[in-house]
C-alpha cells in the first residue's frame, strides 16, 4: 500500500538501495534525516524502524518549519521592495500550481 506503520521495519540500506537504484550513501542519508525528524528509530543491529508519531505534534512541527520558511521569504521580500499583497499573490500562485501538479 505504499505505507509504514508504527513498529514496522523498514528495508535495509542495501535493499532499499538496490530496488531503487541508488547509492547506499544516499539511503543513509535519506534513513539518518527521518531519525533526525523523529520519524524513525534505528537501532544498532536490528535496523530501522518507524516510530509512533502523535498527528498533532506532526503537524506542530510542520507548521513550525513553513513559519520559519515564510520568515525568511519576507525578509528577502522585503529586502526586493516586494509588498505585502504581492507576496500574497505569489503564494496563492505557488499553492494553486502545487494543487496542479
Amino acid at each position: 500500500s505504499g505505507e509504514l506503520h508504527e513498529s514496522e521495519a523498514l528495508p535495509s540500506l542495501r535493499t532499499l538501495a538496490k530496488e531503487l537504484r541508488i547509492s547506499v550513501l544516499t539511503v543513509t542519508r535519506a534513513y539518518t534525516e527521518l531519525e533526525q525528524e523523529g520519524f524513525v528509530k534505528n537501532i544498532q543491529g536490528k535496523g530501522c524502524f518507524v516510530m509512533n508519531r502523535d498527528s498533532e505534534l506532526i503537524k506542530e512541527q510542520m507548521i513550525c518549519k513553513v513559519e520559519d520558511h515564510l520568515n525568511e521569504a519576507i525578509k528577502t521580500a522585503k529586502i526586493a521592495n516586494i509588498s505585502k499583497e504581492e507576496l500574497h499573490s505569489l503564494l496563492d500562485i505557488l499553492m494553486e500550481e502545487e494543487t496542479n501538479e
